[in-house]
């Protein structure tokens, strides 16, 4: 019997409002699913505390109208990198040729400030780390995005629905709510057994 997945969601507005308690100035983060599953080479792939600070400077950014990137959001410049200095980031290189100053860690004194979130928000990852691949249960599988390369949106398993029209969904996403078909009214169903064991697939018509 499977155990019931963390709320990352919440860890991450938690996490989120410790940052605004030290910079007031920074928005709320309306949708923290969309970290979960975002995959973004140039504001970092791994989910962690120091992105949340990376994407905490973007929202200050935009909180106060300046433009800190450009080349389609994957060059950092260094209006981007001030503000980021004022989170507790630094980027001790020069600026990269493609991403500017995108790669950006934290501080020593800047760890220390958010060690207790820091330390909270790592566990609740790694129980969703062990959730999504099944080592919670001893059981592990090769996930949709190794067999069929997907990237950039998260791991995502085939869906079909009664008239057997098929798409590609991330499951926490369908998780949340059905995905409609528009022709035949009947919802999607994820029916790749590595991807979802418990999934009963959808009669093909």
């Amino acid at each position: 019997m499977s155990t019931t997945p963390p709320v990352l969601a919440a860890e991450l507005a938690v996490a989120w409002a410790d940052i605004q308690r030290h910079h007031p100035e920074l928005p709320d983060l309306a949708v923290p699913e969309s970290l979960i599953d975002e995959s973004s080479s140039a504001c970092g792939t791994e989910l962690s505390f120091e992105r949340l600070l990376h994407e905490a400077a973007h929202g200050l950014a935009a909180a106060r109208g300046i433009r800190d990137t450009s080349r389609a959001g994957r060059y950092h410049n260094r209006r981007f990198l001030a503000v980021a200095d004022e989170l507790g980031l630094e980027h001790p290189d020069d600026a990269h040729p493609s991403s500017g100053f995108s790669l950006v860690v934290m501080r020593p004194e800047t760890r220390r400030r958010y060690a207790s979130t820091i330390e909270r928000l790592s566990r609740a990852l790694g129980a969703h780390q062990s959730y999504t691949t099944g080592t919670a249960t001893g059981r592990a599988f090769r996930g949709p995005a190794a067999r069929h390369s997907s990237s950039g949106g998260g791991v995502r398993a085939k869906a079909v629905c009664g008239c057997g029209r098929n798409v590609r969904v991330v499951p926490s996403v369908l998780a949340k709510a059905p995905i409609v078909c528009g022709g035949c009214g009947q919802p999607f169903t994820i029916v790749d057994p590595a991807a979802n064991p418990t999934a009963t697939p959808a009669r093909v018509a």
